[in-house]
């Protein structure tokens, strides 16, 4: 038996409704699956570059909490990028009350700390519960940079503690407080341009 050929009306039908279900499936991946974002600063240097883009996981940050050492993105506060503090902290002691209100910005960092840590910052350098974290990954800190903060905190309940991997240049929670845990969109994983940096987080 041999089939009838199909209709130009019936093969455009058939393309536009391919499109619209690819089109549909792509929009629902990026918007509750896996994102990508582009780099916008140099505050993530050496890891990430301006112009760098990442995949970013959205849906994962809904059945677990980021871990110290993650990449994430997340809203910040307002005033973030002005360094405003929700509560201005004592001399030597970092930013520990956000403005109650997300930016609708969105920010990318580590996460250096977790709720209950205690931390304080020496030289640029995270020191958490007492002991010196290992972070070969970060560039060094000048002296006008916001790097000794050497007055201990503990991090509150539901807040994590975000820093910029180039530590003398990165607007971060040192300036502008934790961020609560409703305000993280997810873990970025991986690379994807530009080619020459492909590779996982």
């Amino acid at each position: 038996m041999v089939k009838k050929p199909q209709s130009t009306a019936g093969s455009l039908l058939e393309l536009v409704l391919i499109v619209a279900v690819a089109l549909g499936l792509a929009l629902g991946i990026q918007k509750f699956l896996i994102k990508p974002y582009r780099i916008p600063s140099g505050s993530m240097l050496p890891t990430l570059r301006v112009g760098q883009r990442v995949l970013v996981n959205r849906i994962g940050h809904s059945f677990s909490k980021p871990a110290v050492g993650d990449v994430v993105v997340f809203h910040p506060p307002r005033g973030a990028q002005q360094g405003q503090c929700g509560v201005l902290p004592p001399r030597g002691q970092v930013c520990l009350k956000e403005v109650p209100i997300p930016d609708g910005e969105n920010f990318i960092k580590r996460v250096v700390a977790g709720p209950g840590d205690r931390l304080k910052i020496v030289g640029g350098h995270v020191y958490r519960n007492g002991r010196e974290a290992s972070e070969p990954f970060t560039k060094p800190c000048s002296p006008a940079g916001g790097c000794s903060f050497p007055r201990e905190v503990t991090i509150p309940a539901g807040h994590y503690f975000m820093m910029g991997d180039n530590r003398g240049s990165s607007d971060d929670s040192r300036f502008w407080g934790p961020v609560p845990d409703k305000w993280i969109i997810g873990g970025a994983f991986a690379t994807y341009w530009p080619p020459g940096r492909i590779g996982l987080l």
